[in-house]
C-alpha cells in the first residue's frame, strides 16, 4: 500500500482497508462474522484473544461509516450487524427451551433465536450512532487517531451496554466486560471495576492493538507495535499480577460449624412439571439428601443445612401436608432445607390467584421458616408481556402456568436461616444481575443461587449462566451457593475459587463447608459509581486527543 494513503503495510492494512471500503451484503457479512467470532472469548470456551481480532473490526467499520454519506446510518446498521452475529451465536442456546415441549413451542424456535439477538443488536446500533457523533473526521490515523477512535468506541458500548443491563427488564448477557474474567487472575479486577467497568476497559484495550499497527506509517511498524502492546498490554498485565498477589493472601477461613449438603437430581426438564411425575421427582430429592458424594446413606450426620435448586418442588408443598411431613422426616433436629418451590396464593373473597416462584427455608418438623418470592421473572418463560390478551390468543409461558408467574415484593429481603450468615437470595437468572443480589441496606453474608437450567441441555447456556453467577462472589466479596437441577452445582469462595462443583448433567449430592464474607470490595460498595467514574476518565481522555487531531 501506499505511503501517502496512510496506513501501514503488509496484510493487516489492506484488511483494514477492505473493512473500510466494504459496502451492502459484503459489509454485513464481515461484520457478522466478526460478530459471532467474538462470543468465543466467553464460557465455556474463554478465548477471550479473539477480541484482539474483532474488536477492530468495529472502528474499521465506523471509519468506512465516516467517509460516505449518512455516516450515522451507517454506522448505526454496521454495528447492528456485528451484534446481531454476537447476539445470535451467544443466544442460540434459548433455542434448546423450545424443544423441551417441541409439539408445543418448536414452531417459536426461529423467532425466539433470530428476534432476541436482533433486538439486543439495536443497542449497539445506537452505540454506533453515538460513537460516530463524535468519530474523528478525515484522516485519523496515528497513534493518537488509533487511541481516540478505541476511547470513543469503549464509551459509546459501555453506555449501551449499561443500558442493556436495565431497560425493558433488562438483559445483561455476555457483556464484552465478562471477557476479562478469567483466567481467576484476571476474575480479581472486577472486584474493582464491576462488569460494566470491565466493559469499559475490554474494548478499549483489545480494540486498540491491532489498529495501532494497521495505521503504522512505512518505517515505523516495529515501534508501532511495540506502543500496542505495551498501552493494551500493560494494563491487562498489570491487573494480571494484582489478581495473583491477591489469590496469594491466605484464603477466607469456614464458618464454624456450618456444613452444607447441594443436592443435583438431574431432572429432565419435560418430566418436571409433568403431575403424574411430581411424586417420584419428590422421593428423588428426599433420597438424594440422605446420602454423601460417595452415594452412602448417612441420615445427613453432621449436615446443618440441605439446598434444593429452582422448583424442586413445582407442587406447592406448602399446601400438601404429607410433603412437609415427609421433609420433617428426612431432617433431623436443628437441620434446615432451602428449596425451591412453586407457592400458591389464593384471596378467595376477590377470586384472585397467584403463583410464585419461592426459595422456602423448612426447618423442625417441615416447618416454614423463612421464604422469598423471586423479583425479577423471565419475559415468555415465567410471565407473559401484556399476559390476559397474549394467553385469550392461545399463546403461553414456557412454563405453562396460567396466569404467569407474579413477582415478589422489592427492594429485594435477606433471608435470615437459623445458622448461616444472612442470605441473599437470587432465583435463576437473578444472578446474571448485578444490581439484583441486594438492596441497599445490611449487606448479606453469602449469596445463595438455586436455579434449574435444566431447559438449556447441554448447550453453552448453563456454563455462561453459572460462570456468571461466579462474578457476582468476587464483585461482592461473598461465598455463593448454587444448587441447579442438572448443573452446575457449586460453592464458590468470594475470591471465585471453586471449593465443590458437580458438572453438568451429573446426579447426586456433595458436602461442604462455608467460607466467611470478605470486607465488600470497592464494586460492592460503590456499585455504578465505578463505572461512572471510568467513563468520565476516558471522556477526559478522548477530549484531550481530539484538541491534537
Amino acid at each position: 500500500m501506499r505511503a501517502d494513503e496512510g496506513y501501514g503495510v503488509g496484510l493487516l492494512a489492506r484488511v483494514a482497508a477492505s473493512i473500510r471500503e466494504a459496502c451492502g451484503w459484503r459489509q454485513r457479512g464481515m461484520a457478522w462474522v466478526a460478530g459471532a467470532i467474538s462470543t468465543l472469548a466467553f464460557a465455556p470456551v474463554f478465548a477471550w484473544p479473539v477480541l484482539i481480532f474483532t474488536f477492530p473490526v468495529l472502528v474499521w467499520l465506523l471509519d468506512g461509516a465516516s467517509l460516505r454519506s449518512r455516516p450515522i446510518r451507517g454506522s448505526a446498521v454496521a454495528l447492528w450487524w456485528f451484534a446481531f452475529g454476537y447476539f445470535f451465536a451467544g443466544l442460540i442456546w434459548i433455542g434448546e427451551a423450545f424443544l423441551v415441549e417441541a409439539e408445543i413451542f418448536a414452531w417459536l424456535l426461529p423467532f425466539a433465536v433470530t428476534l432476541l439477538p436482533a433486538a439486543m443488536a439495536a443497542y449497539w446500533a445506537l452505540a454506533g450512532a453515538l460513537a460516530q457523533a463524535f468519530w474523528p473526521a478525515g484522516e485519523s490515523g496515528g497513534l493518537r487517531g488509533g487511541l481516540l477512535r478505541s476511547l470513543i468506541l469503549a464509551i459509546a458500548i459501555g453506555l449501551v451496554e449499561w443500558l442493556r443491563g436495565w431497560m425493558f427488564t433488562g438483559f445483561p448477557w455476555n457483556a464484552p466486560g465478562l471477557a476479562l474474567t478469567m483466567p481467576l487472575a484476571l476474575l480479581q479486577s472486577v472486584a474493582v471495576f464491576g462488569v460494566s467497568g470491565l466493559t469499559l476497559w475490554a474494548v478499549a484495550l483489545l480494540s486498540l492493538p491491532l489498529v495501532l499497527i494497521a495505521d503504522a506509517p512505512q518505517g515505523h511498524l516495529r515501534r508501532r507495535v511495540a506502543t500496542a502492546v505495551a498501552l493494551s498490554g500493560g494494563p491487562l498485565a498489570l491487573a494480571a499480577l494484582l489478581g495473583a498477589w491477591h489469590l496469594s493472601q491466605p484464603p477466607s477461613p469456614p464458618i464454624p460449624g456450618v456444613k452444607l449438603r447441594l443436592v443435583q437430581p438431574s431432572v429432565p426438564q419435560r418430566d418436571k412439571w409433568m403431575a403424574s411425575r411430581q411424586a417420584a421427582i419428590f422421593q428423588d430429592h428426599l433420597e438424594l439428601s440422605k446420602r454423601n458424594a460417595a452415594g452412602q446413606i448417612d441420615d445427613l450426620a453432621g449436615i446443618t443445612h440441605v439446598v434444593w435448586p429452582e422448583a424442586a418442588m413445582p407442587f406447592g408443598p406448602l399446601d400438601h401436608p404429607e410433603a412437609l411431613a415427609a421433609i420433617g422426616e428426612l431432617l433431623p433436629r436443628n437441620v434446615y432445607l432451602l428449596a425451591g418451590a412453586l407457592r400458591v396464593v389464593r384471596d378467595d373473597a376477590a377470586g384472585t390467584r397467584k403463583a410464585y416462584n419461592s426459595l422456602l427455608v423448612l426447618g423442625d418438623g417441615g416447618g416454614l421458616t423463612a421464604l422469598y418470592d423471586k423479583i425479577h421473572l423471565v419475559p415468555f418463560g415465567e410471565y407473559l408481556p401484556f399476559q390476559a390478551t397474549l394467553e385469550a390468543i392461545g399463546l403461553q409461558s414456557l412454563t405453562r402456568q396460567r396466569g404467569g408467574f407474579s413477582a415478589g415484593v422489592r427492594p429485594k429481603p435477606l433471608l435470615f436461616v437459623p445458622g448461616l450468615p444472612p442470605v441473599g437470595p437470587l432465583i435463576c437468572y437473578e444472578a446474571i444481575f448485578a444490581n439484583d443480589v441486594w438492596s441497599h441496606g445490611d449487606r448479606p453474608g453469602l449469596l445463595l443461587v438455586v436455579t434449574n437450567d435444566g431447559w438449556f441441555g447441554d448447550s453453552t447456556g448453563p456454563p455462561q449462566h453459572f460462570h456468571q453467577a461466579r462474578v457476582r462472589a468476587v464483585e461482592q466479596g461473598l461465598t455463593l451457593v448454587r444448587s441447579a437441577n442438572n448443573g452446575i452445582s457449586a460453592v464458590v469462595d468470594p475470591e471465585g475459587r471453586l471449593l465443590v462443583s458437580m458438572r453438568l448433567n451429573d446426579r447426586g449430592s456433595v458436602d461442604t463447608v462455608l467460607p466467611l464474607a470478605r470486607p465488600a470490595p470497592v464494586c460492592a460498595r460503590y456499585g455504578d459509581a465505578v463505572f461512572w467514574l471510568v467513563v468520565s476518565i476516558f471522556c477526559v481522555a478522548a477530549g484531550a486527543l481530539r484538541r491534537f487531531i
